[in-house]
């Protein structure tokens, strides 16, 4: 477990990979009802990896809850990003304003808490986060 952050009553923290033993579970669950769901994209405050006293808000894709804890994956517009390893091509969708094509991050999981979401940012489609999870299962990711 990496680093927690607690800002203005919000939670945001790391865990690089769930743990053997207990692996995760992804469910697609999105429900447009102003809750977070697994499937869904939020914008929320995510620490840089190498200073986590700084950071910015981003997109991330809920993968999961533990509570009131999300954990999610965060989403990049940044080109050079693609063919990287851990970085999976989404191509675009309606959480940016400028349609441009983004990358979710795989071996970086965020805990946030559901108070720290700015807004949800859309719904990816089932096929993309079938697309997402068989990369988090099939590439040793700790997720089932």
């Amino acid at each position: 477990m990496g680093t927690l952050r607690a800002a203005a009553g919000r939670l945001a923290g790391l865990v690089r990979r769930p743990g053997r033993s207990r692996p995760r579970t992804l469910v697609y669950a999105p429900q447009l009802d102003g809750r977070a769901d697994p499937g869904e994209v939020v914008w929320t405050w995510v620490a840089y990896e190498d200073d986590p006293a700084r950071g910015k808000d981003r997109p991330v894709l809920v993968i999961g809850r533990e509570g009131a804890v999300l954990l999610g994956l965060m989403l990049s517009s940044q080109d050079d990003r693609d063919g990287q390893p851990h970085w999976l091509a989404l191509g675009a969708g309606a959480w940016d304003n400028e349609a441009r094509p983004s990358w979710v991050r795989l071996d970086r999981v965020l805990r946030m808490a559901e108070t720290g979401i700015r807004r949800e940012g859309a719904v990816l489609d089932r096929g993309r986060f079938d697309l997402v999870a068989r990369a988090l299962r099939r590439g040793g990711y700790g997720w089932r």
